[in-house]
């Protein structure tokens, strides 16, 4: 037999000890392990946190009072205004639009939609040689044809909505925010696993007043980090989801509708269309029941070059967001096909009024509000904790 190691007389009648001894060492070693991993989940924390903070502060700022935009508008551009004929036919959409291009010499149409609660079109064109982005918006009375009000939306309103969607960069801007909104996703789940071994001594919650500044505001933190967490990752999830609108509907175009488009060989001209009115009623035909909402005209993103895409919502606070469009062949005014979104137009569809609260009425949009100021607060003092940690460190 080969030597092997001695066992003492004390090892030979307590084989425990060597157990007990064992465990000590694995339970250092998990404890070294437990404390290498919070401090990697305080790294990500802490610069994912750091990082997106001015802009996460901007959309917040910025984000407020676009919750309130409808009420907003409705006492800044409250106007009276009747229409000039009330009880009479009014006019087709083929006369409306004539009446828009005529107002316009050279223009191409690009929208049209309906308002809600006045018998007014709203035609949307633009120059063929105009800079992307560049529009002309006109409101006509469909009982007449006269302008009607522009009620687009205050000057103060469309400025705080173009800063936070986009910066006034276009889709550079929005991917850019899109990536501040991924990186706070990842500071919030980072947080909440941080927040158990941060607060395993303390009940859920507490609020040390009598401590220092510096301790208060970190159980501020906390307390609403933990409390609000849901609400953040709702409204970053879908934050992150509204970024990607011009890439996802240049997806769904590239892809459902890239048949349709390929059966034609070249665009209809302006003056080769068929009728807009004969079209949208062949598209109501198509889809029964549903509210019409707008017109994408041939060339743009919600349409093909070769189609009028008739957009109709339903009735319910979820199904007015989700939009079907029916496309008509520009050249013959047949149906070409009823195009139903799919599952990702939908995910957009729905992050958009979800991300601002405009689901609920006016009692979930105070709700929100609310939570904004929350996060709000959580951002400051993140950063109040980390600028005096520094400073102490100093």
């Amino acid at each position: 037999m080969g030597r092997g190691r001695r066992l003492s007389g004390s090892q030979l009648s307590d084989p425990r000890r060597a157990a007990d001894s064992q465990a000590v060492a694995v339970d250092g070693l998990l404890s070294r392990m437990k404390t290498r991993t919070i401090r990697v989940w305080s790294w990500v924390h802490k610069w994912s946190s750091l990082v997106s903070t001015a802009f996460l502060l901007m959309l917040c700022l910025t984000g407020l009072p676009l919750v309130f935009t409808h009420e907003l508008e409705h006492v800044l551009l409250d106007e009276a205004w009747a229409p000039a004929d009330p009880g009479g036919d009014g006019l087709n959409l083929d006369q409306v639009l004539d009446v828009a291009l005529s107002r316009h010499p050279g223009d191409v149409p690009a929208f049209m939609s309906f308002d809600e609660d006045r018998p007014v079109v709203n035609v949307t064109s633009r120059a063929p040689d105009a800079p992307a982005g560049q529009f002309n918006f006109q409101p006509i009375d469909q009982t007449s044809g006269d302008a009607a009000p522009l009620v687009a939306g205050h000057p103060v309103m469309e400025f705080l909505l173009q800063l936070h969607t986009d910066m006034f960069l276009g889709l550079p801007g929005m991917l850019f925010l899109g990536v501040m909104g991924l990186l706070l996703i990842v500071a919030v789940v980072s947080g909440v696993v941080l927040y158990a071994p941060f607060m395993r001594r303390l009940p859920f919650g507490a609020l040390r007043l009598e401590k220092a500044a510096r301790t208060r505001w970190l159980d501020w933190h906390n307390l609403l980090g933990i409390v609000t967490v849901a609400w953040v990752l709702v409204v970053g999830a879908t934050g992150v989801v509204n970024t990607l609108a011009t890439p996802i509907l240049a997806y769904w175009k590239d892809t459902a509708l890239a048949d349709l488009a390929a059966a034609h060989d070249a665009p209809a001209a302006v003056g080769e269309w068929a009728s807009l009115d004969q079209a949208v009623e062949r598209a109501r035909a198509a889809l029964p029941g549903r509210t019409l909402q707008f017109v994408a005209f041939p060339g743009t993103d919600y349409s093909t070059d070769h189609h009028y895409a008739v957009f109709f919502h339903g009735d319910t606070p979820l199904t007015t967001h989700l939009t079907t469009p029916a496309l008509i062949d520009v050249r013959t005014g047949e149906l070409a096909a009823v195009a139903e979104s799919p599952w990702y137009v939908k995910a957009l569809s729905l992050s958009q009024p979800l991300h601002f609260g405009d689901y609920g009425g006016l009692a979930l949009k105070i709700v929100w509000a609310l939570l904004d100021l929350a996060a709000i607060i959580i951002l400051g003092s993140g950063l109040y904790l980390w600028l005096t940690k520094k400073r102490r460190a100093t």
